[in-house]
């Protein structure tokens, strides 16, 4: 890279500007955002996003899953574009980062190289993926996976929210469902710089966390079936408490996740119990297991362990388990030659950084089944995200964003 290429920087005062004033869209009621994938909130942040970029001189088209590419030539127009996408939906209480920080830290490369006159070899594309929080429309990363041909798009238009509406038809409605058949843009490589959305970064002291991979994830839906009867008459040798299975899984859970440290995390989230009710004794909980590791092996002998245990802790209180799978993806390991072009330009800026493994799941690990792929992680105060009260410092957004410019340059090539 030139001498030139070497000083060049981001304006992190209108980056910080932007992703503050999309933040006005949708706002949250403690300072965050609530913009649900395909409300009128969301249709409203698309519209100023495709207007500012093309005040950049970008083309942005949609495909039929909504997803947005805006793409901005290269100088050689037959080449694979370089791609940097994240999201722009958030989750009822979200903050104002996570998902933004990457789409608006794209645009910013764009507005940046285009103020430097830089040109670029291969075009580059900045993308707006549907639907990544799957908070309205389960599940998450759901017009990203349809587009790695993970899920099909028939079943994806037919997911409906908690009201009964149609993912397809809040598309259609909110006006954002384009013309280009999904899956059929190729793409020479992308890049996904967020947030950390954990505490390792902050805790380390680190500017940059360079990520080599995705943790795997598998949801197990569980019921434990009991028997409902009255708390204060049946005596408790005789009770079938569902709510004691439970408990009893809960445990199990935690125990094999540390079974397997520092390679897995695990812990039940969601739960129902019935009839949730004062004075009857659980007859049945539902609940979900969120096991995760960037191990494929260990993600597997962790849900092994919880189906060949689980059954007997709940018999020998006299209650039934069942399981289900409902979510799952496996460990991905992200281009080494992309992870290595965003650690020199790390290491070349002066930014402190650290290979991490990204916890939570994100459009890139879908992607990269398809096409080289690497993440860029920020800091993130207290590891807090999915929270109104996330929050980033302008310089670690700064950091964060002139490290993709850089890696990306490398990447695309810059016409000198």
């Amino acid at each position: 890279m030139s001498a030139r290429a070497e000083n060049m920087v981001i304006d992190a005062d209108r980056l910080w500007d932007s992703i503050h004033e999309i933040a006005e869209i949708g706002p949250g009621v403690a300072g965050g955002n609530n913009r649900q994938a395909l409300t009128d909130e969301d249709g409203e942040a698309r519209a100023l996003f495709q207007r500012w970029c093309e005040e950049a001189g970008g083309t942005v088209k949609v495909d039929s899953m909504g997803t947005m590419f805006a793409e901005f030539p290269g100088e050689d127009p037959d080449a694979l574009p370089v791609c940097i996408g994240s999201h722009l939906d958030t989750q009822p209480t979200g903050g104002r980062y996570d998902g933004v920080l990457g789409v608006l830290g794209g645009l910013e490369v764009i507005r940046s190289l285009r103020d430097m006159g830089v040109k670029t070899r291969r075009p580059i594309v900045v993308v707006n993926w549907t639907n990544e929080e799957g908070t309205r429309f389960a599940p998450a990363m759901l017009a990203s996976g349809v587009f790695a041909g993970v899920l099909e798009q028939d079943w994806a238009y037919a997911r409906e929210d908690a009201q009964g509406k149609r993912f397809g038809d809040e598309l259609e409605r909110i006006g954002w469902k384009g013309d280009e058949p999904v899956g059929q843009r190729k793409m020479h490589s992308m890049f996904e710089l967020h947030i950390e959305q954990g505490p390792i970064l902050e805790a380390e002291g680190k500017d940059v966390g360079v990520v080599t991979h995705g943790q795997g994830l598998r949801w197990i839906q569980c019921t434990v079936t009991g028997k409902g009867q009255h708390t204060g008459s049946t005596p408790m040798y005789m009770r079938r408490n569902a709510g004691r299975g439970l408990a009893r899984v809960t445990e199990l859970v935690h125990e094999i996740a540390l079974k397997h440290q520092p390679n897995a995390v695990g812990a039940i989230g969601h739960i129902d119990v019935y009839p949730n009710s004062r004075n009857i004794i659980p007859e049945k909980a539902v609940f979900t297991v969120d096991f995760r590791s960037h191990v494929l092996e260990t993600l597997e002998a962790m849900v092994a362990e919880l189906h060949a245990r689980a059954p007997g802790l709940c018999a020998d209180i006299g209650v039934k388990f069942s399981s289900e799978v409902v979510g799952f993806f496996d460990p991905p390991a992200f281009d080494e030659t992309l992870v290595g072009r965003v650690r020199s330009a790390a290491e070349k800026l002066g930014y402190s950084h650290m290979d991490i493994i990204s916890g939570a799941g994100h459009d890139a690990c879908w992607i990269n089944r398809m096409f080289p792929t690497t993440m860029i992680m920020t800091p993130c105060v207290d590891g807090l995200s999915h929270n109104e009260a996330e929050e980033i410092s302008k310089e670690w957004a700064e950091a964060g964003t002139n490290v993709l410019m850089h890696a990306v340059l490398e990447t695309a090539g810059i016409v000198e």
